[in-house]
C-alpha cells in the first residue's frame, strides 16, 4: 500500500504537470485535527480546472492513480445527461487499498463554490483562491435542536415504532427491519447527537451516522445502543426495538431537562404499551 508522502507527490504531482489543473484544495479527515490518522482514511481532493469537458471525455488521465480496483462517478449515474459543466466526482478506489474522492470543479465557478472548514489549500497556480482558515471542524459540529425540531424527532420515532411491531406481527421481517434500522435509527442518531452536543457545549463532532459514539457515550449507554443492533430473527428484532425504545426515551428526557422542552411522555406512555401489546399477542398467542 503506498504510503501518504507517495500519495500526496503524486495528488498535487499530477496536478502541477496539467495546465488544465489551475488549484488543488484537500479535505476531510486527513486534514482534520481531530482525528487520529489511519490507513483507511480517503484522500479528499478538489482539482480547479479549466476546459472541463475534455477531463470528462477522456478519463486516461485518471491513469497515473494507479490500478483501480472499482469506481464510481456519482454525478454520471442515472439519467443525468448531458454530463454536469460545473463539477463532477471521481470516487477511486485503488488495488493497493488507498482511496481517492477526486472532485473537478470548472475554474468558472470558483466565485461560487464554498470550501468547508476542513479544505487546506495544496496548489494554487494563479493565487485565485481565497484565503483558508486552519482547517478545523467547525462545519461538522452539532447545532443545539429547536423546540420543533426535538418534538418532530420524538413524534417520528414514537409514530414508526408500531411499524416495526406490526411487520414482526405479519412475519414481515425485512418491512419491520427497514423501519428499524433506517427511520426509528436516523431519530435516535439525532437525540444522541443532542445529548452529546448539549454535554459538550456543542463542541464535539460526532462523525457521520454517529460513527464516534463509541468514544462520545457513557458505556451504559454504548451498551445499550449495541443492543439496538439486532441478530436476523424476528425475536431478537423484539428486544432490538425494545431497546431502542429505551435509550431513545431515556436520552430524549435528558435533552428535553436541559433545553427546557416538553418530553412527550404521553406518546411515549401510549405507543410503548401498544408495543408490548402486540408482542404478548404474537409471541405469547396463548
Amino acid at each position: 500500500m503506498r504510503d501518504e508522502a507517495t500519495m500526496m507527490a503524486l495528488i498535487v504531482g499530477v496536478a502541477a504537470q496539467d495546465a488544465r489543473v489551475r488549484a488543488v484544495v484537500q479535505s476531510g479527515s486527513r486534514t482534520n485535527p481531530a482525528i487520529r490518522p489511519d490507513s483507511f482514511q480517503d484522500y479528499d481532493v478538489i482539482y480547479v480546472v479549466t476546459r472541463l469537458e475534455e477531463f470528462l471525455a477522456d478519463e486516461a488521465w485518471l491513469s497515473p492513480f494507479g490500478e483501480r480496483m472499482i469506481m464510481q462517478t456519482p454525478d454520471g449515474m442515472g439519467s443525468r445527461r448531458p454530463l454536469p459543466t460545473e463539477r463532477f466526482a471521481y470516487l477511486m478506489q485503488f488495488a493497493d487499498g488507498n482511496r481517492i474522492d477526486l472532485t473537478l470543479v470548472a475554474l468558472d465557478t470558483l466565485d461560487a463554490f464554498r470550501f468547508d472548514s476542513l479544505s487546506q489549500v495544496l496548489l494554487d497556480k494563479d493565487n485565485r483562491l481565497p484565503p483558508l482558515p486552519a482547517p478545523s471542524e467547525r462545519d461538522y459540529l452539532p447545532t443545539p435542536p429547536r423546540a420543533t425540531e426535538f418534538a418532530d424527532c420524538c413524534n417520528e420515532f414514537w409514530w414508526v415504532a408500531p411499524y416495526v411491531a406490526k411487520g414482526l406481527c405479519r412475519d414481515q421481517l425485512p418491512y419491520a427491519r427497514h423501519h428499524l434500522d433506517t427511520v426509528l435509527r436516523a431519530e435516535l442518531t439525532r437525540m444522541l447527537t443532542w445529548l452529546i452536543g448539549q454535554r459538550s457545549e456543542f463542541a464535539v463532532n460526532v462523525g457521520a451516522h454517529g460513527k464516534a459514539f463509541a468514544m462520545l457515550l457513557r458505556p451504559g449507554e454504548w451498551q445499550r445502543l449495541t443492543a439496538t443492533y439486532a441478530a436476523g430473527s424476528n425475536e431478537a428484532t423484539w428486544h432490538a426495538l425494545f431497546a431502542g425504545c429505551a435509550l431513545f426515551r431515556e436520552a430524549a428526557q435528558a435533552v428535553a431537562a436541559a433545553a427546557g422542552f416538553d418530553y412527550p411522555q404521553g406518546d411515549d406512555d401510549r405507543v410503548s404499551a401498544y408495543l408490548h401489546r402486540l408482542y404478548q399477542r404474537c409471541c405469547n398467542p396463548h
